[in-house]
C-alpha cells in the first residue's frame, strides 16, 4: 500500500474517511473492484481500536451473529449488509491468510496470536486493490461539487466521485476517535440519533458506594435484566460501581433513573438453602450462610444490609426471604455509567432512515456512504461490532463508484 504524500495524485475514484475497521475492509473491496481508493486516517497508525480490543488478540467476528444482536431505531436495517458478508465470509478470509484462531466463549473468535494479524490481513488486502492509506491527516472540510466531493485536509485537497465516511464514533477517544462523522452528516442534512455510551461499566452513587466499597474485585457469574433484556454472563464489582461483560451487556439498554434488577446466584434456590442451613447448621453466622452461595466479601456485605440477628438459627422465614432477595433480586439504581473514555462502543449515530440498507449509500446525497460504528447499528459485546464493520464496509465497497 502506497503511503506518503504525492501531490500528483489527488484525485481518485473512492476516498474513505478513516483507517479502521470498516474503513480498512471497504478499502480492500472497493480497490480490488479496479477502483482507485484513499484512505485518510487522522491517527499515526491504522486500526487502533482492533489493535486494543481482545486483551490484544482481537475479537474479530461471532458464530452466532444475527440481527438480533444489534441496537438500532431500526432494527431490520442491518439485515442486508450481515446477510452479504456473513461470519463465515469472514472466517473464511482470515484462513486464507493462515491466522490460527479459536473460540474463547459464547462464539466469541479470537487470533491464537496477536490483533496486528487482524491489522496486517486487512492492510495486505487493501494493498492488493492499490488503495493508498496517508496516515496523521486532518480534515478540516468536505463539500460536494456535480462530479463528486472535495475534501480539504493539512496535506491538500483530494477530490472524489465517492465518499466513505468511516470515522466511528466518540467511545475511546485515546484511540483519536470524535464525533466528526456526525458532522458531515448533518451538514449534508442527514438525521443523527443521539449518540450515547454503550458497552459501558455503570457507576453508583456516594450511598452506595460507601455501602458497596470493600467489593472492588468481586467477581459473580449473574444474571442481570433491564426492564424486558437479560444477559446471563460475569458481574464485577468495581471502586465506581459495576462492570464485567453482564454490565456492559445490558449498559447498552439502560437508560438513566431506570433500576437493573441482578441475580447473583442464578440457577441456585438460595431461600431453600438458607433454610437447610437454618436447620442443619443453626450456630452458623449469616455471612457464613451467604458464603455457601456467592463470595465470602459479598456475603459479609449482604448480611449487613440485611440487618438480622447475629445466627441463622435465630432468623425468621420474612427475613430469610429478605437476605434470599438479596442475592437472588437485587434491585439497584445506577446514577450513570463512566462515560466515552471506557466505552466499547457508541449507541446512536447516523439514522438509518436516510440510508439504503443494501450499499450504506445516503439516500439524499449520491456517492455519500456511512459504514462501521458511526451508523445507528450498535452490538452486543462479543466480537458483533467488528462484524458490522466487516458487513457494512463491504456492502460499500461493493456498490461505490468511480
Amino acid at each position: 500500500m502506497t503511503k506518503g504524500r504525492d501531490p500528483h495524485l489527488t484525485r481518485h475514484d473512492v476516498i474513505i474517511l478513516g483507517a479502521g475497521a470498516a474503513g480498512l475492509m471497504c478499502a480492500g473491496v472497493a480497490g480490488q473492484r479496479g477502483l482507485s481508493v484513499l484512505l485518510l486516517e487522522q491517527s499515526r497508525h491504522p486500526a487502533e481500536k482492533i489493535r486494543i480490543s481482545g486483551g490484544g488478540r482481537c475479537n474479530f467476528t461471532n458464530l452466532h451473529t444475527s440481527p438480533a444482536n444489534f441496537l438500532s431505531e431500526n432494527p431490520r436495517f442491518c439485515h442486508s449488509a450481515l446477510a452479504s458478508f456473513t461470519q463465515r465470509d469472514f472466517i473464511a478470509l482470515v484462513e486464507r491468510y493462515g491466522i490460527a484462531w479459536h473460540e474463547k466463549t459464547r462464539g466469541q473468535l479470537f487470533c491464537d496470536g496477536s490483533s496486528q494479524q487482524i491489522i496486517d490481513m486487512l492492510l495486505e488486502e487493501a494493498r492488493k486493490g492499490h488503495a493508498q492509506l496517508r496516515l496523521g491527516v486532518r480534515v478540516s472540510a468536505v463539500s460536494k461539487r456535480e462530479d463528486g466531493f472535495v475534501v480539504v485536509t493539512d496535506q491538500g485537497e483530494f477530490r472524489c466521485r465517492s465518499l466513505v465516511v468511516a470515522t466511528g464514533g466518540p467511545s475511546i477517544p485515546k484511540m483519536g476517535s470524535s464525533g466528526f462523522g456526525y458532522r458531515i452528516a448533518e451538514q449534508f442534512g442527514l438525521a443523527i440519533v443521539p449518540p450515547r455510551a454503550g458497552l459501558v461499566p455503570l457507576t453508583f452513587d456516594a450511598a452506595l458506594l460507601a455501602q458497596f466499597k470493600d467489593l472492588s474485585g468481586v467477581s459473580v457469574e449473574a444474571s442481570v435484566s433491564c426492564g424486558k433484556v437479560r444477559f446471563d454472563e460475569a458481574l464485577l464489582f468495581t471502586h465506581r460501581g459495576l462492570s464485567g461483560p453482564a454490565i456492559l451487556q445490558i449498559s447498552s439498554y439502560w437508560r438513566e433513573g431506570q433500576d437493573i434488577v441482578i441475580d447473583m446466584a442464578p440457577g441456585i434456590d438460595v431461600l431453600a438453602g438458607l433454610k437447610k442451613l437454618r436447620s442443619e447448621h443453626p450456630r452458623q453466622e449469616m455471612a457464613t450462610a451467604l458464603s455457601s452461595f456467592v463470595p465470602k466479601r459479598l456475603a459479609s456485605t449482604i448480611a449487613d444490609t440485611v440487618a438480622g440477628p447475629a445466627r441463622i438459627a435465630d432468623f425468621s422465614d420474612a427475613l430469610l426471604v429478605r437476605a434470599a432477595a438479596a442475592i437472588k433480586q437485587w434491585r439497584v439504581r445506577p446514577n450513570g455509567t463512566e462515560g466515552y473514555r471506557t466505552a466499547e462502543v457508541t449507541l446512536g449515530g447516523v439514522d438509518t432512515a436516510g440510508l439504503s440498507s443494501k450499499t450504506m449509500e445516503a439516500r439524499s446525497v449520491p456517492g455519500l456512504y456511512f459504514v462501521g460504528e458511526v451508523v445507528d447499528v450498535t452490538g452486543h459485546l462479543g466480537g458483533f461490532n467488528f462484524q458490522w464493520a466487516w458487513s457494512s464496509g463491504y456492502a460499500a465497497g461493493k456498490h461505490v463508484q468511480g
